[in-house]
């Protein structure tokens, strides 16, 4: 890994984990087409933790409340984070490619990728349907009013999106606008839910570094870290802006050509392998 793949990764980390366009899904596509491999297990961790910081930074004073007064909400977390949980721990075992930016036993996660994206494209154009159908503002929820029922839904979207190419957070706010919440609210409950996402996430990559031992220089980790958390500020602040205005479904004119135009190059490569083989 050099510097210059190393900047790439992280600024892409940083933007893609909060604007609907999968970081999974670039971060595959990127490593694929810049040939990086060393590295990436340790990598991926402190770029998701550089992130994690973004969110315990931009939403710090709703982190506050949730101790002193939105204590509900705690548990709500909990539960939310369960279908991820179990699917991710099986996935680790059963496909552990398939959960980072390596490439797995003859299926490179890249073309996971390519196929998902297109579908994370498809949630965001169908937000403002859903918008159109739930006209009465005065019957839409803040996030402390969701039931476990509603919180165990959007908990089944953010485990759909352990596969690269599906937006966590895009997700998320679809689903919790799916279930009736204000778009404002269903944004920062996706936030507040990817913290112990992200956390357990992080753990399962820890376990796989502490076990094959670290080939990256920790400047670099340390780099990569500050670069995703400062980009992850600018892109939640930029992704308010957009809940706000409206506009999410602006970002699915980004990841169906992208979806597309990955998967015909993706397979084209395959042919080629083949043809030579």
């Amino acid at each position: 890994m050099d510097w210059l793949g190393l900047l790439i990764l992280a600024i892409v980390q940083g933007i893609a984990e909060f604007l609907p366009i999968s970081s999974s899904g670039h971060l595959a596509l990127g490593a694929h087409f810049l040939g990086l491999s060393e590295g990436q297990d340790e990598l991926s961790i402190v770029l998701h933790g550089g992130t994690l910081g973004s969110i315990l930074v931009f939403y710090h004073r709703r982190i506050i409340a949730l101790l002193r007064e939105d204590r509900r909400v705690i548990p709500m977390l909990i539960v939310g984070t369960i279908p991820a949980g179990i699917l991710g721990i099986f996935l680790k075992k059963m496909a552990p490619g398939l959960l980072g930016i390596n490439i797995m036993d003859g299926f490179p996660a890249a073309l996971t990728a390519g196929l998902m994206l297109p579908i994370t494209g498809l949630l965001m154009l169908s937000i403002p349907m859903l918008r159109g159908r739930q006209r009465d503002e005065d019957q839409l929820q803040e996030y402390q009013q969701l039931t476990y029922a509603q919180v165990f839904v959007i908990g089944c979207f953010q485990a759909f999106a352990l596969l690269p190419g599906i937006s966590r957070s895009g997700s998320t706010i679809f689903a919790g606008i799916l279930t009736g919440l204000r778009s404002q609210a269903a944004a920062t409950f996706s936030f507040l839910l990817a913290i112990p996402a992200i956390g357990g996430a992080m753990t399962l990559e820890l376990k796989d570094v502490i076990e094959n031992g670290s080939t990256t220089p920790i400047a670099m980790l340390l780099v990569g870290a500050l670069v995703s958390f400062f980009v992850g500020v600018i892109a939640l602040t930029l992704l308010a802006k957009f809940v706000n205005q409206g506009k999410l479904h602006w970002f699915a004119y980004w990841t169906i050509p992208v979806g597309l135009l990955a998967t015909i190059q993706l397979l084209v490569e395959f042919m080629s392998s083949q043809i030579e083989m």
